[in-house]
């Protein structure tokens, strides 16, 4: 030690002698000294005799020198500065050889900064300057190869790597000694490969040929043997043979210890590598032992900031989770997270693996949401460093994969698992051991949703591999038996769960430990089984044992332990022993509370549910009837309507929405059958989206938290229940024995007195023995609403029922019955037409309107119909906008069609901005949502799914935010009108539903009712409460969609409680595409249907014989239909005493257009209203008016064309035509041309006089008037006016009741930018003065 501080005294400015202690500290591994020695060096540079020493050559190999230290001590950082002070050195002096040396080093720099294309490219530039120089021979040429294959490797490229390290190694053999050290580094290198590979044999082959020629040149106590040893142990460690793991861990150490002490970096590797077996093994305390020795020399020897300290940190915070210590988890990655992101930079792989286990912890703590966003963000470094093909990404796509099972979103992650799968086939091959993971996850997948089979096959895939790769003794291969255990018992195969259980504990045992939690996991899987067989003892036992081995490997507060609390208290439940139950589930919760510290938490919930499911299997029933007498909530149901222009992929749209897959059709026949549907209605929960095919499990969601809710609220006090028609006395007897009879049946124990409550109207008091008949009846009726799922949460959320209208133009009439103004709607477009097209069918045919008469058909209809005048405020991105009552969102669809983003926003904001430009009044019911949705059914491609998926929840989350705010999810709903919801409800095919419900329906519940009937169901269980309540419920039913309640009279009122027969009813009647099958005569009705718009009764009843209606309910479809307009009846033509029905819109559109070639015709007077208060006349009104007119002037002989209908009236020897143009009615009157002169003033001068004296005119105006006001109530008062057409511009002007202008019949545009007088000839042939007729 003196000769050493002599050397420095003497020497301490001689940089020669500086750079040669520099030399020998940095051979000794003696880093920090040797840069400090090399800095010095640097410092008196300028002494060195220039005579004796070239100082550029001599400054250069010093720079090449600290940053060769700095790589080894992983400071990338400062390597980066000398490495580039070294080049800047090379280019000044031109020496190329060295510049390649120096980009061998900077791609060395870059490689473990993760930047592997920039490494790839230094070397590759490297080994080109080396050819241009014929230099690159021999061990330069190999070194080159070996440098890309760790990139390589580092990339997942394995068999690229191996190439490489093959031709490196062929070069070294032919040239130097077989037992050289570079050999020796060339075969630790494969070893590596096949380490990451999975191939443990062959990567432990590599390692012993490496040693072998280690120990022939360095001896058996080289730190460089040690290190091959640590590699040894890893391979080891992932088979699963641990005691040689630690084996070879400690052979390391013994060689280590006596060079480099026991501070030194090595030395702690070896430490964090033996407490990564210890914690496999689930010796979490040995493990943490390990990891903290090693911190403490990492600290000490590297700083706190080195990437190996934030692995250490890393390696803790893994422990933590596996003891269920989630916070301390979280501190720790965000420890080793400070320490990358400073020294690695943002982007690092290292930096994405510490994202994905903190994932882990927030799934864990079934945070899901923020385990799948830390998820994206480490999947977004990791395709940015390694590629789309790296082992390590498929290992976050299975992550991902692993928490939408937990949720459920099983086709989701079963999406993420085919994508990890598709990258480790491609990179490890088939027999991977990862590749077996992924298996086993996706059978975890099939089996949460039931299909076993598919599960089983892919556990015996995973289990295959692994067995071939890791032996028949790996914990893995425990872990499948278990698995395949899990099936079994969801399949109810009792023995063979607890044969595959008993094989996977022999295993665990042998390889683990007999305290491993593993074992604990399946010796509760065990007690699931026994407890399912009713061997509740035995269950009890087995859970015991699983919780001595939680207790000492996890400690008390682990979420595993709630597990099996809760799993306990079930098996304590399923006996009856309800207050043991309780005690369980508080446990239970008393640990999740503590250990996931989130109340909303999924596993929180599930205990709380079961705690409550306890107690309520002894009170349900009272809890019930109070719910009944007392129980009301908000209002949590709404209608959502999709509806647009035939042909706009609206019903694809709302697959998309609706998550249903969408359908390729080839045939065009098929596909219009398939749009011909009226509607198709989905009900969605608003919260989460989930989907429901009816919308019974809503009804039944929202009875059961009312009777959740007044179950929370009952006091503990002795009560009875006395049951009369229509009262309720609180009165039931809480049983307080600790525990009674499992079958949870009613018995006469619990109730002092009770009155049957029959199907009839006359109750009662009866017997005991009839009482209890009653109440096995009244339980199959209650327990209706609180079957097995009444062990979840209490279902608070809002539904959508999801209408999908059917867009025909003739379907804009048949729509009215179920349009409602508490509804949303999504009016849907086509993005790649013009909105002044023509209308184009699926077939491909051209409609006579076009897209924006069809809109304005829809919006009119949609806002028009609605009586309520409302305004709500919504927020929607953070903006609060006043909105008016219905709401209407705008979302185009064939986003496919149009590539370019801003080409499609900009025709989506020219088609938004048109339509507010023809209805401004419209503006405030109108969100426009830039929404575009593709529905390209053959285009699947995982960026169209992103896409879709991305449109349905802005989609939804607009919809949710809109919902929120409407005043009428508000109002208080009584949870009669629940119960009645689900009487009345007609089940799906697939739907399981209640006998005693069934007999209900089956007996009392037609598909067409009066209000009489309604009300005397009401009342036979307990529902009435007056006729005013009665009709408040079937309104909110009527618009809710669950029924059509038509209120004309209490004497009148009809009630459909099956709306999708009446939907096949209505398209019966109404809709001709072919010629029906029959006699001559109905081929015949069907022809003059479809040229006349008129029906007879034979034709009605041919149509309607499929459904086989009797005399009444057919009377009561043809009321229903009169009363919403869709059908008018009129006399026979020829025979009075049959009636005929007028339905103007079966008129084919092909019918030619009235020919007015030999009359002689008025000009054309307009009726209509101003833009700005009604700016459309939808074909319901239109139709109306007819139909009007023709009960007004009794005239049979009404011929009808597109649009039109023509009217003659006898008396008067003269037609009328009325025909819908927009937003007006056309009229004009016409009559028969004659030659002489004479005659034609005779007819001229009687129709004038005819239509000054009948003014039919002023009657057309008049009941387009009373019509608006009736049907349209939204326009109700709006001001109908006489327009003409103005010669210069062509707008329609309307004609002053008053005037002040100085000549009489002059009329004045009000189109600004004309304001043009003028006489009009619609004028003088109908509005014409009475002087001028006298003359």
């Amino acid at each position: 030690m003196g000769n050493k501080q002599s050397i420095k005294s003497s020497s301490s400015k001689n940089p020669i002698i500086l750079y040669r202690e520099a030399l020998r500290s940095q051979k000794e591994n003696d880093y920090q000294q040797a840069l400090s020695y090399y800095n010095q060096a640097l410092n008196h540079i300028e002494s060195v005799d220039q005579a004796i020493i070239d100082i550029d050559q001599f400054q250069y190999d010093i720079f090449i020198n600290i940053c060769d230290i700095c790589i080894r001590i992983y400071n990338t950082n400062l390597a980066k500065i000398y490495i580039d002070k070294a080049l800047q050195m090379v280019y000044n002096l031109q020496e190329q050889h060295k510049m390649a040396l120096c980009l061998d080093r900077r791609g060395e720099i870059k490689r473990l900064d993760g930047d592997y294309d920039g490494a790839l490219l230094d070397y590759n530039k490297s080994i080109e300057i080396k050819f241009k120089l014929n230099k690159i021979e021999g061990l330069d040429l190999s070194k080159s190869y070996k440098n890309i294959g760790n990139v390589y490797d580092d990339q997942g490229r394995y068999d690229d790597a191996i190439s490489l390290y093959e031709k490196s190694l062929k070069i070294e053999l032919s040239i130097i000694n077989h037992n050289h050290p570079r050999v020796a580094d060339t075969y630790r290198c494969m070893g590596n490969v096949y380490y990451h590979q999975s191939k443990y044999e062959e990567a432990t082959s590599m390692y012993e040929k490496s040693v072998k020629i280690d120990i022939s040149v360095f001896g058996s106590d080289h730190p460089r043997i040690a290190n091959t040893y640590n590699n040894m142990a890893n391979a080891y460690s992932n088979q699963g043979k641990y005691d040689d793991a630690i084996s070879m861990y400690q052979k390391s150490l013994k060689l280590h210890l006596p060079t480099l002490g026991d501070s030194h970096p090595s030395i702690a590797q070896t430490y964090s590598n033996m407490g990564s077996i210890y914690a496999n093994q689930g010796k979490h305390d040995n493990a943490i032992s390990m990891y903290e020795k090693s911190l403490k020399i990492q600290l000490s020897a590297l700083g706190s900031d080195h990437p190996s300290t934030a692995s250490t940190y890393h390696n803790l915070g893994n422990v933590y989770t596996d003891q269920g210590k989630y916070e301390d988890a979280i501190s720790m990655y965000q420890k080793s997270l400070r320490i990358d992101l400073s020294v690695l930079g943002n982007d690092h792989p290292s930096i994405a693996t510490t994202y994905n286990n903190m994932g882990i912890v927030y799934a864990n703590q079934a945070k899901y949401n923020d385990a799948i966003s830390i998820y994206k963000e480490a999947l977004r470094i990791k395709l940015s460093a390694l590629g789309d093909n790296h082992p390590s990404v498929a290992n976050t796509y299975a992550s991902m994969g692993n928490v939408y099972n937990h949720q459920g979103k099983y086709d989701d992650a079963v999406s993420m698992f085919q994508k990890s799968l598709k990258i480790q086939l491609s990179v490890l091959g088939d027999n991977h051991p990862s590749v077996a993971d992924t298996y086993h996850n996706m059978g975890n997948v099939y089996r949460n949703q039931g299909k076993y089979n598919n599960a089983n096959l892919l556990y015996e895939k995973s289990l295959r591999i692994d067995l071939l790769a890791l032996g028949d003794n790996h914990p893995k291969i425990a872990d499948t038996y278990n698995n395949i255990g899990n099936v079994y018992l969801a399949r109810s195969k009792y023995n063979e769960a607890i044969s595959m259980y008993e094989k996977s504990i022999k295993i665990k045992s042998s390889s683990l430990g007999d305290n491993h939690p593993s074992i604990a996991d399946t010796y509760s899987n065990m007690g699931n089984v026994y407890r399912n067989q009713g061997k509740y003892d035995d269950a009890v036992s087995m859970y015991e044992k699983s919780l001595k081995i939680q207790f000492s490997a996890l400690g008390n507060n682990h979420p595993n332990i709630a597990t099996i609390y809760n799993n306990m208290g079930t098996a304590y439940q399923d006996q009856g022993y309800y207050d043991d139950a309780i005690s369980m589930y508080e446990k239970s919760l008393k640990i999740n509370f503590s250990a996931l510290a989130l109340q909303d938490n999924a596993l929180i919930q599930d205990d709380k549910t079961a705690y409550l499911s306890a107690m309520k299997k002894k009170q349900y029933f009272s809890a019930y009837m109070k719910a009944l007498q007392q129980g009301s909530c908000k209002n949590k149901v709404i209608r959502a309507v999709f509806a647009g222009s035939e042909g706009v992929g609206k019903s694809s749209v709302m697959r998309v929405f609706t998550q249903q897959q969408l359908a390729i059709i080839q045939d065009p026949n098929q596909l219009a059958d398939q749009s011909d549907k009226m509607f198709h209605i989905k009900v969605c929960k608003i919260k989460d989206r989930t989907m429901y095919s009816s919308s019974q499990k809503m009804w039944e969601n929202n009875v059961h938290e009312i009777v959740q809710l007044k179950y929370q609220n009952q006091s503990s006090s002795p009560q009875t229940v006395k049951l009369t028609q229509g009262l309720i006395d609180e009165n039931l007897p809480v049983n307080d024995q600790n525990r009674i009879d499992s079958t949870n049946s009613i018995t006469t124990n619990q109730y002092s007195s009770i009155t049957a409550l029959s199907c009839s109207t006359d109750v009662s008091t009866t017997s005991l023995t009839d009482n209890n008949l009653f109440l096995q009846k009244c339980q199959d009726f209650f327990q209706y609403f609180y079957p097995s799922w009444s062990n979840k949460p209490a279902d608070d959320s809002q539904y959508a029922k999801i209408w999908d209208f059917g867009s025909h133009s003739i379907y804009h009439v048949i729509h009215q019955p179920f349009l409602s103004g508490n509804s949303i709607y999504i009016l849907v477009f086509n993005i790649n037409q013009n909105i002044h097209d023509k209308v184009l069918t699926r077939e491909g045919h051209l409609l006579n309107i076009t897209y924006l008469q069809s809109m304005q058909e829809w919006l009119t209809s949609i806002i028009g119909g609605n009586a309520n005048k409302d305004n709500m405020v919504a927020t929607i991105d953070s903006d609060q906008v006043q909105y008016s009552l219905p709401i209407i969102l705008l979302v185009a669809s064939h986003g496919d069609r149009i590539i370019n983003m801003q080409q499609k926003i900009y025709r989506f904001i020219a088609f938004e901005q048109e339509l507010i430009t023809r209805m401004p009044c419209y503006r405030s019911n109108i969100y426009s949502s830039r929404i575009i949705f593709n529905c390209n059914p053959h285009d699947n491609s995982n960026d169209t799914l992103a896409e879709r998926k991305q449109c349905s929840l802005r989609l939804h989350e607009i919809i949710k935010s809109f919902v929120q705010s409407l005043p009428f999810m508000c109002n208080p709903i009584p949870t009669r009108w629940y119960i009645m919801a689900i009487i009345l409800h007609t089940p799906a095919d697939n739907e399981i539903t209640s006998s005693y419900i069934d007999t209900i329906r089956a007996t009392r519940v037609r598909k067409i009712m009066t209000i009489q009937e309604i009300q005397s169901l009401a009342k036979d269980f307990n529902l009435y409460e007056g006729d005013d309540k009665l009709i408040s419920m079937l309104s909110y039913l009527h618009e809710l969609g669950e029924i059509i309640f038509c209120h004309k009279s209490d004497e009148d009122s009809i009630i459909v409680t099956d709306i999708e027969w009446l939907m096949h009813i209505f398209r019966a009647i109404s809709q001709l595409h072919d010629c029906p099958s029959g006699s001559l005569q109905i081929k015949s009705l069907y022809e003059m249907a479809s040229r006349t718009g008129k029906i007879s009764t034979k034709y009605i009843n041919h149509v309607l014989a499929p459904y086989k209606l009797d005399d009444k309910t057919r009377k009561n479809v043809i009321k229903l239909m009169e009363t919403y307009d869709i059908l008018y009846t009129i006399e026979s033509d020829n025979d009075r005493n049959e009636c005929h029905y007028f339905i103007p819109y079966l008129l084919q559109p092909d019918v030619k257009p009235v020919d007015l070639s030999q009359y002689h015709a008025s000009e054309i007077l307009y009726i209509g209203y101003e833009s700005n208060e009604i700016p459309y006349i939808t074909d319901g009104i239109f139709y109306c008016l007819l139909a009007s007119c023709l009960e007004e002037w009794n005239n049979t002989k009404v011929e009808l064309y597109c649009q039109c209908a023509k009217f003659y009236l006898t008396r008067n020897r003269h037609y009328i035509t009325i025909k819908k143009d927009n937003s007006h009615i056309a009229l004009q009157y016409y009559y028969q041309r004659f030659d002489k002169p004479k005659s034609l003033h005779l007819i001229k001068s009687a129709v004038q006089t005819s239509i000054y004296k009948d003014r039919p005119h002023d009657i057309i105006k008049e009941k387009l008037s009373l019509l608006i006001n009736s049907r349209m109530p939204k326009f109700k008062g709006s001001t109908v006016r006489y327009y003409v057409r103005c010669p210069q511009c062509s707008k329609l002007a309307f004609i002053e009741n008053k005037t002040d202008l100085q000549y009489e019949n002059l009329i004045q545009c009000q189109n600004e930018s004309c304001n043009m007088l003028f006489e009009s000839q619609s004028m003088h042939d109908w509005i014409y003065s009475k002087q001028d007729h006298e003359k």
